[in-house]
Order: C-alpha cells, then sequence, then structure tokens
C-alpha cells in the first residue's frame, strides 16, 4: 500500500482525500498551513485554511479567492478522509493539518514553534502515526532565549540611544507583529512602521492582538527626525531609498539566524537579536517524542541532520521528506 502522504511535482499529496497541503503549483483542492508566500501560493481553485488566517490569505493572494475558513479543532471530511487543523504558534493562523484515514494518522506540522508568543496561539501536540516535521534550524547549535527576554534586550537597545532613530529590521508577517507585542510587557510608546509592516499588524490588531501603540512612517511629516524613535522594517528596506529617511540610525535583525556569530556583520547590521518563529533544536526533539510517531519525515533546512539524529540516537523511523517523492525527480521539494 502507498503512504497516505506522498510528494508531488504539485508538493504534498493525499491520494485518499484528493487534496494537496501547501502546493507550490496549481491545483483543485489546497490545505494551507499559514500565509507565509513559501506555503500559500495563488491560482488554487479551492482553498482550506484555518479562519483566523483568512484576513491575512486574502490580502496576500486577492480577496476574490475561494477560501473555506475552519476554526482549529473542527474535524472536517474531505473525500475519503477526516480533516483538523490545529494551532503550529509560528504565527498568526498558522497551523498543523491532521489527516485520519481508515485508522490512520498523519499529521502535517508545517511551520512551527514551542516557545510562547502574545502574537498568535501555541503550539498543540497532535499524537499521530507519521509526522511530517520542519528542520529549518535542526542543528544543536540553535537554541533560543524566550521572547520576553529578546524584546527586553531590544527595549534597552532602543531606549539606549535617544539621539538617533533606532531601525529594527524583521519579516513583516509574523515576526514584525510578535515583537510589537512582546515590547507591551515594556512599553507603550509608540513605533513607527514601514508601510509592508503596518497593513499587516492592521490585521492582528482585528483579530485582537493586543500590541504596543503604532504609525505608518508615511503619516508622519517630512520634517519629523524619529530622533529616539523605533522604526521596525521589513529587511527589503535596509540600505533602500526608503532608509534614506532616517539619519544616521542604529539598525540591528531580528531573526533565528543572528544565532550564528558573523550573520549580523556580513548583513550590515550593528546589532542583532536571536528570534526565531520557528523551533530550536530542543523544540523539534521534543515535538516528535511528544508526538509518538512511529514514522518521522524531515524536511526544510537540516533535514539529513536531524533524521540521522532521530534515527541513530533516538533509534526512531527518520528519514528525509523526498523519500515519499512520486516520480524519477524531486524538482521542487522544499521550495
Amino acid at each position: 500500500m502507498p503512504p497516505l502522504i506522498t510528494v508531488r511535482p504539485e508538493g504534498l499529496y493525499c491520494a485518499a482525500g484528493d487534496f494537496y497541503i501547501d502546493p507550490w503549483k496549481p491545483v483543485e483542492t489546497a490545505l494551507i498551513t499559514h500565509a507565509h508566500a513559501d506555503h500559500a501560493y495563488s491560482g488554487h481553485s479551492h482553498y482550506y485554511a484555518t479562519a483566523i488566517s483568512e484576513g491575512i490569505l486574502r490580502r496576500r493572494l486577492g480577496q476574490e479567492i475561494n477560501l473555506s475558513g475552519v476554526q482549529c479543532g473542527d474535524r472536517i471530511k474531505i473525500n475519503d478522509t477526516w480533516i483538523s487543523f490545529h494551532s503550529a504558534g509560528h504565527v498568526l493562523g498558522s497551523a498543523q493539518i491532521r489527516i485520519e484515514h481508515k485508522g490512520e494518522v498523519w499529521c502535517i506540522s508545517g511551520d512551527y514553534k514551542r516557545d510562547a508568543d502574545p502574537s498568535c496561539d501555541p503550539f498543540e501536540v497532535v499524537e499521530c502515526d507519521s509526522f511530517i516535521t520542519e528542520a529549518t534550524f535542526g542543528l544543536p547549535i540553535y537554541r533560543w532565549d524566550s521572547g520576553e527576554l529578546t524584546a527586553e534586550q531590544i527595549h534597552s537597545w532602543w531606549e539606549g540611544d535617544q539621539t538617533r532613530p533606532s531601525l529594527l529590521f524583521c519579516y513583516s508577517f509574523g515576526k514584525s507583529q510578535r515583537v510589537l507585542a512582546e515590547l507591551k510587557k515594556f512599553t507603550n510608546r509608540t513605533v513607527y512602521l514601514h508601510g509592508a509592516v503596518h497593513t499587516l499588524t492592521e490585521i492582528y490588531r482585528k483579530v485582537g492582538v493586543e500590541m504596543v501603540p503604532t504609525i505608518p512612517v508615511s503619516e508622519m511629516e517630512k520634517s519629523y527626525k524619529f530622533a529616539g524613535d523605533l522604526i521596525i522594517s521589513p529587511p527589503s528596506g535596509h540600505r533602500s531609498s526608503w532608509m534614506k529617511r532616517f539619519k544616521r540610525p542604529q539598525t540591528a535583525f531580528a531573526s533565528g539566524w543572528m544565532a550564528v556569530r558573523g550573520n549580523r556583520r556580513r548583513r550590515g547590521y550593528e546589532r542583532g537579536f536571536v528570534l526565531s518563529d520557528h523551533a530550536d533544536w530542543p523544540g523539534l526533539i521534543k515535538t516528535v517524542e511528544q508526538t509518538k510517531a512511529k514514522n518521522i519525515y524531515v524536511t526544510h533546512g537540516q533535514n539529513d541532520v536531524l533524521s540521522r539524529y532521530l534515527t541513530e540516537e533516538m533509534n526512531l523511523n527518520a528519514q528525509p521528506l523526498d523519500t515519499l517523492f512520486e516520480g524519477e525527480t524531486d524538482e521542487g521539494i522544499d521550495a
């Protein structure tokens, strides 16, 4: 019997349900784990996703998409399978997808993290027979401090220089809103936002996520100097014409990649803050153990390292996801 989930050129496929999970090519039915661009693509005929992620998905893929929003935990039947979405703790609306067919259960985790995050629901452990896990930070060197501790460091960096603008660069969806929510524990000062960050932050506010006050940079007079202010921008704003508005800013980047010595310097930032929306090494190991899965398939990032560790050190049946590929080439996997 073929496995319940296989990998096709379009993406992860479930034949029993005749649907795809996070497909990267247009398909009839797509189940979406979350709205990041490498998981949610345009062109599908019918989308299923968590109800709370609808605003982000429509903003990114178009208001007119045919989208069915599903509450986390609700079971729906798609052909010969039962489907449910369960929080992945990654970003707003992110989910693991549980698939049940004839007593067999698979869980596709998408991207996930185990750390507390005031901007999204916490990770939910889903026990299953087979578990598909990411390995973006699948090396033992990746171990995170709490978001609260990192936010305290960001706040101290910002408050430490009130003569210059403080430009913090981080991803516009998920990371930026997490910083704004974490900062609320330390300040209620207004933070200024790049337009790409502002648009998505407003969607977070509409679903009740509490953050510090924000104002788009574009709403400020051109004569305003931003001295002593914190400005949040996506990485695309670094060294762009938009950045010329800020005179002699201090700059920083918030990312899990800042855990690697030299990354901050190579990317041209004065300061790096280690903050990730993915599981670190202990989080990956703990999650695999808690699912009690008999089979583990590893994708994204350090899939060979993590699958080898799970096999050799933990005596689990783990292997890279591309072993499930249907066909002669693995083109497109981990896109």
